[in-house]
């Protein structure tokens, strides 16, 4: 038969065949069946030790669900796949307020200097376009070295969960385009009211 993983999702794929029973040159003292049904498990289950009671009640049988044996394999994996995606997403929302939080701050720490330009002349746009490009360049910045971390970092998490990929890209561009929003509705919003305030009034904002 094909190469495949036979008991664990992480082995290497081999190379599988199988022989008759009666080659085995150490045999064991139980056979093992494999049943195809599209019935219940527990309904398949039920008719097939029926009929084996009809030919040898005294005949030990054990069953298992294949389905259910490899999900049992997998219980770790799927924890720390549910931890990873809690743990990312908590991670996610206190990026999301801080870094909405220090823009803003940021922002309105510069009052009295959006003040002094607008009542030398600065029109909002003109103001508004230049906040954005600093937000824009901090964010980038940011973006950079965060985006390098998690690649350097994600070889990690590619050893704990099976099937995770280190630099996963449509889970940075998503990642990336969430901050990208955030940072540049975090500098429009206070900008924009800094915009619109009377220049005597910010020129005596501390």
């Amino acid at each position: 038969m094909s190469d495949t993983k036979y008991s664990d999702l992480r082995d290497e794929n081999v190379a599988i065949a199988f022989s008759p029973v009666a080659q085995d040159p150490f045999p064991d003292d139980f056979d093992t069946f494999m049943i195809r049904s599209h019935t219940p498990p527990g309904d398949a289950i039920s008719a097939v030790k029926r009929r084996l009671a009809e030919v040898n009640p005294e005949m030990s049988l054990t069953f298992h669900v294949f389905e259910s044996d490899i999900g049992d394999t997998l219980v770790r994996d799927r924890l720390m796949a549910t931890l990873s995606g809690f743990f990312g997403f908590l991670a996610a929302v206190l990026v999301v307020i801080g870094l909405y939080g220090v823009m803003c701050y940021m922002v309105q720490r510069r009052t009295n200097e959006l003040g002094v330009r607008i009542a030398l002349g600065s029109g909002r746009s003109r103001i508004l376009g230049m906040i954005l490009l600093e937000a824009l360049a901090l964010l980038a910045i940011g973006l950079a070295v965060g985006l390098g971390l998690s690649v350097v970092l994600g070889k990690t998490a590619s050893s704990l969960l099976f099937g995770v990929k280190p630099a996963d890209p449509i889970t940075l561009g998503l990642a990336a385009a969430l901050l990208t929003v955030v940072a540049v509705a975090a500098s429009y919003i206070p900008a924009r009211r800094a915009s619109k305030v009377d220049p005597m009034v910010a020129l005596r904002c501390e």
